[in-house]
């Protein structure tokens, strides 16, 4: 909310200006805060992805020996009024601190050599006014957040207090961050860096330091490649990785299960594929975290649009459904499957032999999966399967070499997406 929206001006009409006051009384609020049940003293058990995180927050320092490390888990989002949309840590976030689910906006990892400090909002007391009034971070409207001691203990990090990051950031070298992760905290590391360069006196028009373009720009590619390198890190999945994406494939089996034997109640209910979206999101709800993308539940002509989410239309028997979709589990790990299934339990004979062809097609670039060989090779081997179906089905208006080459690209216009 912009600062001319949090009060009357002295131009508000009186009713306006009581329409807007504390609609809490003195009675209220001194009630409110008294005899609530004290906290557990029981401090939560280490997250298991925690170990993990503190060996990737050691490469990551050992690669940038010197620098203070920035990565921001990013804001909540407004949707309307007092209500924001679910929220989703930056994955870089994730990733070095083992913290999934909606955890933590706002927060900030700070990583500095062999230091590692989460910046976070630790719950208010109860006797303050953000307990009852504040809809956004309030415990009595959005539940109980963590301690300072508890969320130390869930992560194995150093934590301080958000309001103490600008201080901490004001006194850092070697500043680097994610720069898209939370406009504010970019600002900030850009404030941070703005001070006089080595030898340099000047000041600008408003009273600041002058800034040196250069300077900033050379600052702007270290976040650009720091960006890179936390990103190019999850290319290799650790041990704890592997275990999560398993859990992740084997909660999108349930849910594509749960669809098939969902059909003939999507067919008679109408609206069949809002149907089958709302089985799979169901299980993704129920056994992880939500789904990883949105859901395509693509029937009929609907299958032919590569990015069909609006899934407003009706089953009928005889046709296929197309569902791609994945569960995210609680460490934000995804899985994403796409099937093609027949509404009525049978396919086509024609249907089949389309089925057949997609089939070997994906078979061939699974074999072509193999250490040494070129990535560019999965698709071209796919492909490949692909136009030789095309040229088979009479379709393909040139010979299957042709449209392979660089020259050509015929196929694409049955799939012109990579595999």
């Amino acid at each position: 909310m912009s600062e001319e929206h949090k009060g009357p001006s002295v131009e508000t009409a009186p009713d306006e200006a009581e329409n807007r006051r504390d609609p809490f009384s003195e009675a209220f609020k001194k009630f409110i805060v008294s005899d609530w049940a004290p906290y557990s003293e029981e401090l939560p058990a280490e997250l298991p992805a925690a170990p993990w995180a503190a060996t990737r927050r050691a490469a990551l320092a050992a690669a940038h020996e010197g620098a203070t490390l920035v990565i921001p888990a990013g804001p909540l989002k407004q949707r309307s009024n007092d209500t924001d949309y679910r929220f989703r840590p930056h994955t870089a976030f994730a990733y070095y601190t083992g913290l999934g689910e909606d955890r933590e906006p706002d927060a900030v990892l700070v990583v500095a050599g062999t230091d590692a400090t989460l910046y976070f909002r630790p719950r208010a007391p109860r006797t303050d006014r953000e307990f009852y009034a504040d809809a956004r971070y309030g415990e009595m409207w959005v539940g109980t957040r963590d301690s300072a001691e508890e969320m130390a203990a869930a992560t194995g990090l150093a934590v301080a207090h958000i309001d103490e990051l600008e201080p901490s950031l004001a006194a850092a070298a070697d500043l680097r961050v994610i720069r898209e992760a939370d406009p504010a905290v970019t600002a900030l590391v850009d404030k941070a860096r703005g001070g006089e360069p080595d030898g340099a006196q000047g000041r600008n028009p408003d009273g600041g330091p002058d800034k040196d373009p250069a300077r900033d720009g050379a600052a702007q590619d270290e976040d650009t490649a720091f960006a890179r390198f936390v990103s190019e890190a999850r290319f290799v999945k650790d041990e704890f990785e592997v275990a999560e994406l398993e859990r992740a494939c084997a909660a999108t089996a349930v849910g594509f299960t749960a669809v098939a034997r969902a059909l003939p109640e999507a067919v008679s209910e109408g609206r069949g594929e809002r149907w089958v979206e709302g089985v799979f999101g169901l299980h993704a709800r129920h056994l992880g975290n939500a789904v990883g993308y949105d859901t395509i539940a693509a029937s009929g002509d609907h299958a032919n649009t590569l990015h069909w989410i609006r899934n407003d239309g009706d089953l009928r028997d005889g046709d296929l459904i197309l569902l791609d979709a994945g569960v995210e589990v609680n460490t934000l790990y995804t899985a994403d499957v796409t099937r093609t299934l027949p509404v009525g339990g049978t396919f086509s004979p024609a249907q089949r032999r389309v089925y057949e062809a997609v089939l070997a097609a994906q078979e061939a670039g699974m074999a072509a999966c193999r250490a040494g060989l070129p990535f560019a090779g999965v698709h071209q081997a796919a492909i490949t399967v692909v136009a030789e179906f095309l040229a088979e089905l009479g379709i393909l208006p040139v010979p299957v070499e042709e449209s392979l080459s660089p020259e050509g690209g015929q196929h694409r216009r049955w799939m012109v997406h990579g595999t």
